[in-house]
């Protein structure tokens, strides 16, 4: 039958989100974009895939058993493109490649400098995706590999078809308006000065709190349906309290602004807070609270020429990173 990737991949991806809407997010289409697809693929099978049944969309008999198979034939189909990678004398072709917002603007620039230098015949196409979404996105077909986090307090659900490769580790610290709090009697830190970027820190460090001593601040998370909302509220009631969230955003930026602004406080890391400079201050916090950055990519995908190509140059993109915890006095990044 005359029927496309494009197709067979909108029909298994409905399976996995079960609206039209949420299939056109994860592929990077419009809704109608996704029901022409479907469309298509009846007319090149001659058989109706999908029903209506009020304002949903659920598979037929039909649909159900093509979309058990045409996760086989994109698994099949993936696989041919690795072999043919294998017979060429270079490393060539093209990658697709989801990432959130933070490794947009941080790591992939740095990471594409890299691929260009070192292996001229890969191309890259990236693809800016909700955090949460990625796994899926890799395990759906709709990109090669995806850059993604992880938080060890809400590990996200591991995908047997999957490789989850960790790239770094970082801690959360606490961002706070300017003077609004200070580490307190007995804790390691001083008041220091406010930086470049705003941040406070003494001789010995950045000033020390508890996620407790948050207890009577407003805060400011993203919705606590998400893995990284999750993480922070287990944390925060590890601690013996309920965080009042005053403000739920999802944007790094946006919090940031708004912890300037004084309505609250949130946590950060290093890597968000090269985001946007502000001016506020940064403690750290005495419980361990830590995000991964990982990378994924289908299991069967580890050898495929391309993909260990980037997955190599990520894993030393991100351990060049400089950090902002390494200051020189003038505030420049040292490189690590």
């Amino acid at each position: 039958m005359d029927w496309t990737s494009a197709q067979l991949r909108s029909l298994v991806e409905l399976t996995r989100r079960g609206t039209i809407t949420a299939v056109a997010e994860a592929l990077g289409y419009t809704p109608g974009g996704v029901s022409q697809q479907i469309v298509a693929l009846e007319k090149a099978t001659g058989m109706q895939l999908l029903r209506r049944v009020g304002r949903r969309v659920e598979l037929t008999d039909a649909g159900a058993t093509l979309a058990l198979h045409a996760e086989r034939i994109l698994t099949t189909e993936a696989e041919a493109v690795e072999a043919l990678e294998r017979t060429r004398n270079e490393i060539s072709g093209t990658l697709r490649v989801g990432l959130f917002a933070t490794a947009a603007a941080e790591i992939l620039p740095s990471a594409l400098h890299r691929v260009r230098e070192t292996h001229p015949g890969v191309t890259v196409r990236s693809r800016d995706m909700d955090v949460d979404e990625v796994y899926d996105a890799v395990a759906g077909g709709s990109v090669d590999l995806a850059l993604g986090l992880d938080y060890p307090d809400v590990p996200i659900p591991r995908d047997p078809s999957l490789r989850v490769m960790e790239l770094s580790r970082e801690r959360f610290s606490l961002a706070v308006p300017t003077g609004t709090m200070s580490a307190g009697p007995g804790r390691s830190g001083g008041s220091g000065q406010a930086g470049p970027s705003g941040s406070r820190s003494g001789r010995s460090g950045r000033q020390k709190v508890s996620l407790a001593d948050t207890r009577e601040q407003g805060w400011i998370l993203p919705p606590a349906g998400s893995y990284y909302g999750r993480a922070v509220l287990t944390a925060c009631r590890r601690a013996g309290f309920e965080p009042q969230v005053l403000h739920e955003v999802t944007d790094t930026a946006a919090t940031l602004a708004l912890v300037e602004a004084g309505v609250g406080v949130s946590v950060v890391t290093d890597l968000m807070l090269r985001l946007r400079p502000s001016r506020l201050d940064v403690l750290e916090l005495h419980e361990t609270m830590e995000r991964h950055i990982v990378v994924v990519f289908r299991s069967f995908a580890e050898h495929r020429p391309t993909v260990a190509a980037l997955v190599d140059v990520l894993r030393t993109s991100v351990g060049r990173r400089p950090s902002r915890r390494k200051q020189q006095s003038d505030g420049k990044p040292l490189t690590r």
